[in-house]
């Protein structure tokens, strides 16, 4: 009640006219009393000396009568610290002629009025101090009397503690004084002090060494006495050291042995391991982190008095508690006042970025705190590289099957999550806000950790912009896709092999992925469960598959219902079976983010937005219109309900090609270009073995004459689908007319056109 009450009528209004009106008030009275002050002399007319109508004389104070007799009063009371008075009047005056608010006037005015207090008691009880205009005591008859109580009390010792304590106290209150700031000004201070003491303290000892040498060499010129050898008898060895000595022996060399085992063994398993296995991409090939910014606090505590100021302008009352820089945005941790609804702070958003120059601010409820965090843009921006990323420990040092680099949180802590557990994601973001750059963070933190036979990949690109530099790694089951209606095969394709997988898993009575691995690993042991399994099919561990989508929104515009169905299926069901989805749009609506597709997709990532429509469709609550975009993202985590801010890492195109490069040199991809067939163009090429097709030879002799075969000419120049090209392919390479398949590149033809006819 008491601080509603100064803050209603002791603080500046938001009439600024007012405000002038009563600093300028204010000023005068300040001026005046201080010259008051600054003139008294005992002899002018006052309330202890009446003056004789008679003589009439004329008071010397620069403020006349009025001016001796205030001067007499406050010197009366306080002493020498009535000259306080007149600086907090000017000081507040001030802030009425600026329309500044000031926070907790009621808190000020208390550490004002103990200042006084304390320093005219401090001027009572030391008895050095002179008295004024050698009449007054020089704290005043108030400053006695306490004086005089805390020496019968506490004796003068106890009274300084007090004092003191006091004096601190006053400070706290009335200014924004602190003694972090304290430490933080007399620290290079006794910085300074402490290297002259150390440097006078190594010269001691250098001095110290060198009277010593100077010794030595003494000792060494002065003629040797000679020494007198007395010789004793050598106590007999103890019985155990005979035992123990070959014990000893055999220990060392035992273990020089397994030494020199291992150092032969390694560089051996070393070098069959690199021959039978392909190597993970060394982290050099990506960009190292850049240096770290420089953090400048008084410029955090500048922005943290804004914030206060700004806060209270709209009577929000609330103080600044932490402040927690980091690679991007700093976070303000302030703490309202009772009374004080979040819907309040909340609102302040668009003020704060004005009176900030801020791009943006996103403000929302720190968790496990009663604060408010308030995220301010940085006006330099730390670049996060995905090297940084990877080579962290949260990257290496973990038990992920599928591990995701996202970046970094608002405080600097690397962000690496498993898509395993995920089991899928959704990715949206308008244009250019670092959505694909994302994309490629996350498929290249795939490939770091993952051996081609571990992990598959599907990459649909219907832009054909972003994912065709990942062309031929050999973690890819077929070309990137960039049709649409292809996409649509991949995914019943995909539908298919899940269910596959399933009976694959119940035959052997397992529930996921990893557990029939683990029972593959077994098997794979000779003798480890007998010749009863010598008879049962060849068992063969289940890779992950994880297909990526760049553009879910094409797809949704050619055929949303099969698109949506077979998404669905896979978001529900494909988990235990290790498929795994990232879906990524740049038009967050409800006709491409459909409510089915939503709710089985409960990890999804929002990167800047247009408006708080398009938020809530990705996320279901605000915020991703706040973002700063250029990889600042919002995740959501599954089985969470907070949002957490991460800030991708930038990933450039020549990183990307010399990955893919790295990755074309460890072995070339096994296509399996069944999975691009629609189940028409299954029956049209007879994939169940039915009649030679009646295109053969017309095709042969097209293969012929080009000198190369590729599916693309053939679907191109005889006008049927892509099943019936690769069947006639097929159909060429048994009979021998062409060579096996080369990745992406058309095939070899073997005959020449005299030979496949019989002429000479």
């Amino acid at each position: 009640m008491a601080q509603r009450f100064f803050t209603t009528y002791f603080v500046p209004t938001e009439h600024r006219r007012i405000n002038e009106f009563v600093g300028l008030l204010l000023l005068t009275i300040a001026t005046l009393l201080a010259l008051s002050l600054v003139s008294f002399n005992p002899d002018d007319p006052s309330f202890n000396i009446s003056a004789n109508p008679q003589f009439e004389t004329k008071p010397t104070n620069f403020a006349g009568l009025v001016g001796s007799y205030l001067a007499d009063v406050f010197f009366q009371a306080w002493g020498f610290s009535s000259f306080l008075i007149p600086v907090f009047l000017g000081i507040y005056s001030f802030y009425w002629l600026a329309s500044w608010p000031v926070a907790n006037f009621g808190v000020r005015l208390s550490g004002m009025v103990l200042m006084v207090f304390s320093i005219s008691t401090v001027f009572s009880v030391s008895p050095s101090f002179p008295r004024i205009r050698d009449h007054i005591p020089a704290g005043g008859v108030l400053g006695k009397l306490m004086a005089e109580k805390l020496e019968a009390s506490l004796n003068p010792a106890g009274s300084a503690v007090i004092l003191t304590a006091a004096l601190f106290l006053s400070l706290l209150l009335a200014t924004t004084f602190t003694f972090a700031w304290a430490v933080a000004v007399l620290k290079p201070r006794f910085q300074f002090v402490s290297s002259v003491v150390e440097r006078w303290a190594d010269w001691q000892a250098d001095r110290a060494r060198q009277r010593e040498l100077r010794r030595a060499q003494k000792r060494e010129k002065a003629p040797k006495r000679q020494t007198i050898i007395t010789e004793k008898p050598i106590p007999a060895e103890p019985v155990f050291a005979s035992e123990a000595r070959p014990l000893a022996r055999r220990a060392v060399a035992a273990f020089e042995g397994k030494r020199g085992e291992s150092l032969t063994a390694a560089p051996k398993s070393k070098a069959v391991r690199s021959s039978t296995t392909p190597e993970f991409p060394p982290p050099s090939l990506l960009h190292p982190p850049a240096g770290a910014v420089q953090i400048d606090e008084s410029a955090l505590r500048e922005r943290a008095r804004m914030i206060e100021k700004k806060a209270l302008e709209f009577e929000v009352e609330g103080t600044v508690q932490q402040i927690h820089p980091g690679p991007v945005v700093t976070t303000f941790e302030i703490k309202p006042e009772p009374g004080i609804k979040y819907s309040r702070i909340t609102s302040l958003g668009d003020d704060l970025c004005l009176a900030l120059k801020a791009e943006c601010i996103r403000i929302d409820r720190i968790p496990g705190k009663s604060t408010v965090g308030i995220e301010v843009p940085n006006e330099e921006r730390a670049i996060i590289v995905l090297r940084e990323l990877l080579e962290a420990r949260e990257y290496t040092q973990n038990n992920f099957k599928l591990p995701l680099a996202l970046g970094k949180d608002i405080t600097g802590k690397i962000v690496v999550t498993d898509l395993q557990k995920m089991p899928h994601l959704l990715a949206a973001g308008s244009t250019g806000t670092g959505k694909s750059v994302s994309i490629n963070a996350m498929i290249l933190s795939l490939l770091y950790r993952s051996r081609p036979e571990q992990v598959k990949m599907i990459l649909i690109d219907p832009k054909r912009l972003e994912l065709g530099l990942y062309q031929d790694i050999p973690h890819l089951l077929v070309p990137v896709v960039t049709e649409p209606k292809i996409a649509q095969n991949v995914l019943r394709w995909a539908v298919s092999e899940m269910e596959s997988r399933y009976k694959r898993l119940a035959k052997r009575g397992v529930r996921n992925v990893e557990a029939y691995n683990e029972q593959v690993q077994q098997f794979s042991i000779p003798g480890l469960h007998g010749e009863a399994e010598d008879n049962e099919e060849e068992l063969e561990p289940i890779p992950y598959i994880v297909i990526v989508i760049d553009e879910l929104a094409d797809l949704m515009m050619t055929a949303p219902r099969e698109v949506e169905e077979s998404i669905t299926r896979l978001a529900q069901m494909a988990r235990a079976v290790g498929i795994h989805l990232i879906l990524a749009t740049q038009r967050p609506s409800v006709d491409v983010i459909t409510g089915l597709i939503k709710a089985n997709f409960p990890a999804r990532i929002s990167f800047r937005v247009a408006s708080k429509v398009d938020s809530r469709t990705i996320l279901d609550s605000n915020g991703a219109e706040q973002l700063l975009g250029r990889g600042d993202m919002l995740f959501l985590p599954p089985g969470s309900s907070r949002l957490m801010r991460v800030h991708g890492p930038l990933i450039t195109e020549e990183e990307v090609v010399r990955v893919v490069d790295f990755l074309k040199k460890q072995g070339k991809p096994t296509y399996n270009e069944s999975i691009l067939e629609s189940p028409e163009e299954r029956v049209e090429a007879g994939m169940d073995g039915g009649a030679p097709d009646e295109l053969y030879d017309e095709a042969v002799k097209m293969v012929i004459e080009m000198g190369k075969a590729s599916t693309s000419v053939l679907q191109r120049r005889l006008r049927i689908g892509y099943g019936r090209a690769a069947s006639l392919l097929d159909s060429m390479e048994r009979d021998g007319i062409i060579g096996p398949p080369d990745g992406s590149k058309p095939r070899a033809v073997l005959i020449n056109r005299g030979d496949y006819l019989g002429e000479p």
